[in-house]
């Protein structure tokens, strides 16, 4: 009887260990995430390419490309930030500075969210030469008149220098323009520069009448430069009409701003004097290589040295000074608000 019991307690066991025993694991593959796939918000040509270590963070609506490549016979390295200028969750931010700094310093010390910076018009020492308006406050105009020879003589010119800006409904455009009358929150823009050259006599000084066609520019928020790239979708660098001084045929570092059909506003920085692997570029092939991205109107900004695109708290390409950066007294800040 006792090894009648010890056998049914013992079978008892068995049959309990047995049914404790957990089931094989299904041979189910793991789960794989496929990669998000951004697509990119303009016709990116060859060679171009989404910038994704710098877009960490970056909302819809604003991307960075790269640019490491032959363009014209010479290889170039270019990055271009695109966004959406009517998007109403960015802000196009020019800014002046009483005293130089850096892109770098510009961003750091800009509140809120910022995502992009790059230098901007023209300037010597700590006085800007280039017009910043924001929030349809004038701080610094375009240059209103120059000093050039003629006859012999120190003899005043006076330009209408080329501009980007955004309207209230983030509409851009680029124009010739002028700060009118004895202040200077009146700006004029024209179809067409005054007609200025060398070592010919100087037009008169620009008014509402002159050159013909002139119109109040409606920015609420604009950065100059010169010359003017393109317009009316065609090339037309002026900077013989804009009387500007700078080396448009060597390649150099170059900066520049413009926007497609559809509104999307590209801010572009090419990488210069770091010869023999990346030299620059220069203004014709600037404006050609703004050309194969869409733009259909473009403005050249400060370049050489001055050069730098900061995104988000980085710089892209290497600065033309030994590689550091140059202060400088404006920049274009793009934030999301």
């Amino acid at each position: 009887m006792k090894y009648r019991i010890f056998a049914i307690l013992a079978l008892a066991l068995t049959i309990n260990a047995c049914s404790k025993k957990s089931n094989p694991p299904a041979n189910n593959p793991p789960v794989v995430t496929p990669p998000v796939t951004v697509t990119p918000i303009i016709s990116l040509p060859a060679g171009w390419k989404m910038a994704t270590g710098f877009m960490t963070g970056f909302p819809a609506g604003i991307q960075l490309y790269s640019f490491d490549s032959i363009f014209n016979t010479q290889k170039i390295k270019a990055y271009c930030l695109a966004y959406d200028s009517k998007n109403t969750s960015f802000e196009f931010k020019p800014v002046l500075s009483a005293t130089a700094k850096t892109p770098s310093q510009f961003f750091a010390e800009e509140t809120g969210i910022t995502l992009a910076c790059i230098n901007g018009g023209y300037f010597g020492g700590n006085q800007s030469f280039s017009l910043v308006k924001y929030n349809n406050t004038v701080t610094s105009p375009n240059i209103k008149s120059v000093t050039r020879t003629f006859n012999g003589n120190n003899t005043a010119y006076y330009p209408t220098r080329g501009a980007f800006g955004v309207s209230s409904t983030g509409t851009p455009s680029v124009a010739w323009v002028y700060n009118v009358g004895a202040g200077n929150d009146l700006i004029y823009s024209y179809p067409s520069p005054s007609p200025n050259a060398v070592n010919t006599a100087p037009q008169p000084q620009p008014t509402e009448t002159f050159p013909a066609g002139g119109s109040v520019w409606n920015t609420t928020a604009a950065i100059g430069g010169s010359p003017v790239l393109i317009k009316n979708n065609n090339i037309q660098i002026t900077d013989a009409e804009e009387l500007i001084s700078i080396n448009n045929t060597t390649s150099r570092p170059r900066s520049a701003i413009g926007y497609l059909s559809n509104g999307i506003v590209l801010i572009l920085a090419v990488e210069g004097d770091h010869a023999p692997n990346y030299p620059g570029i220069n203004l014709a092939d600037l404006a050609s290589l703004l050309k194969t991205l869409g733009c259909t109107e473009a403005l050249n900004l400060d370049g050489g040295g001055s050069t730098s695109l900061v995104v988000n708290n980085t710089k892209t390409v290497r600065p033309g000074d030994n590689g550091v950066e140059r202060p400088v007294v404006s920049a274009v800040l793009i934030k999301r608000k």
